[in-house]
């Protein structure tokens, strides 16, 4: 390839005296560029980020893989459990029993909640409870000290309720015995022995963990539960779907088994589309760079006329001279994506570091902007860019190379 076609681009690309109106659009051009890459590669950062983190904080109440038996009732949960346990990429599996009651306190007012029965032996291991909680322990579910059932509540709902760690509510199940005057509410004092906090209002607010034997004893549901909740190595969570499946095959056909993904598709599936189409309005930044691109080469085209002609008299055929104003459009291509980048980049990293960006906690499930940088995302956005703008210096190039040296210089 000859060099002089790299000498001349360079040497267009400088401003002179009557050029400094063209340098000028190609400078904004750059700017364009830059901006437009900073603004992807941020988009992108938040969105990924938000959904981690909303992905963690799901999964920190419930587990990755929901296994059920057809009928609603498994008696045969700890055999079940060992079987699970035992099969690869599984890290844990702990029984769960789920029930729709109603939680007061003394001091006034009321909720319903979901109470979940759970086993605090194997349940560390599964849930995230044990890190959620911002007084007391797991296991003072099983604390045989107290004489009435311990429960674990969310934040809000001791709010709510207006309690504390060792203060008194009442469980009521609608569902109590049937008697000549109707269904009697089944009503069990408890004592709170701790509180949790997850970050997610609808979870804080609604939910409350007995253990598994209290459930059991409050719901005279006898020693069944409704499934079982596993965890999948964390280096396996994208493919809990083929994990599930494997296990599907080991228990058989009289068991229902979910992924978190199936579970949530319709959610996850909302903040993909909701990213892809961001991602097509801030690429529209770069396109209008892009066009401005068009207008600096065609004035650069009109300005150079002469020179070109110059250039095929000496010897330049029409490819060379598509070269020379492709290699600047190029140059531009390159400095305002590479500029992009840094700067999307060291944003992020500012952004990440010192999260200054709060957010509303009664809107969102988090306290602070979240910023996840994905490698994969930052090389989409940087090759969409250089992309767009080399397509938008074809036509300027194909304009330059069809310059008649004799129509010219005649």
């Amino acid at each position: 390839m000859p060099m002089y076609e790299w000498f001349i681009s360079l040497r267009y690309l400088r401003a002179k005296h009557k050029q400094r109106f063209i340098s000028l659009i190609s400078l904004i051009s750059i700017a364009g560029i830059t901006v437009g890459v900073i603004a992807l590669i941020v988009v992108m950062a938040v969105y990924s980020g938000f959904t981690t983190s909303l992905r963690d904080q799901i999964l920190g109440v419930n587990a990755h893989i929901i296994v059920q038996q057809q009928g609603g009732k498994m008696y045969d949960y700890l055999n079940v459990r060992k079987e699970i346990i035992a099969l690869p990429n599984v890290r844990g599996a702990t029984p769960y029993l789920y029930a729709q009651t109603l939680l007061s306190s003394p001091r006034g007012g009321g909720s319903g909640v979901v109470l979940r029965g759970i086993d605090p032996t194997t349940a560390v291991g599964v849930l995230g409870l044990p890190e959620q909680m911002i007084a007391g322990k797991v296991d003072n579910l099983t604390d045989k000290t107290t004489r009435v059932p311990n429960i674990i509540i969310g934040k809000n709902l001791a709010k709510n309720l207006r309690v504390g760690q060792g203060d008194k509510v009442r469980l009521i199940s609608p569902s109590g015995p049937l008697t000549p005057m109707g269904v009697i509410p089944k009503i069990t004092t408890c004592q709170v022995s701790g509180i949790f906090e997850t970050g997610m209002y609808e979870y804080d607010s609604t939910l409350a963990y007995m253990s598994i034997a209290n459930t059991q004893n409050f719901l005279a549901s006898g020693d069944l539960a409704h499934g079982i909740e596993v965890t999948v190595d964390h280096n396996k969570l994208d493919s809990a779907d083929q994990i599930a499946a494997t296990i599907r095959k080991s228990l058989g056909s009289l068991y229902v088994v979910r992924d978190w993904m199936q579970m949530n598709q319709n959610l996850f599936a909302a903040f993909k589309l909701e990213k892809i189409g961001m991602f097509i309005c801030m690429a529209l930044i770069i396109l209008v760079a892009a066009l401005n691109i068009v207008s600096a080469l065609i004035m650069v085209v009109m300005e150079k006329t002469k020179d070109i002609a110059i250039l095929k008299s000496m010897g330049a055929t029409s490819s060379s001279i598509m070269r020379i104003f492709f290699f600047q459009g190029l140059v531009i291509a390159f400095l305002g994506t590479g500029l992009g980048v840094a700067g999307g980049l060291g944003l992020c990293q500012l952004l990440s570091r010192y999260k200054f960006i709060e957010l509303p906690a009664n809107v969102y499930p988090m306290t602070t902007l979240p910023i996840q940088v994905i490698p994969s995302d930052v090389i989409i956005v940087a090759a969409c860019s250089i992309i767009i703008t080399l397509l938008a210096t074809l036509y300027p190039s194909w304009k330059a190379a069809q310059v008649r040296p004799g129509e010219v210089l005649s």
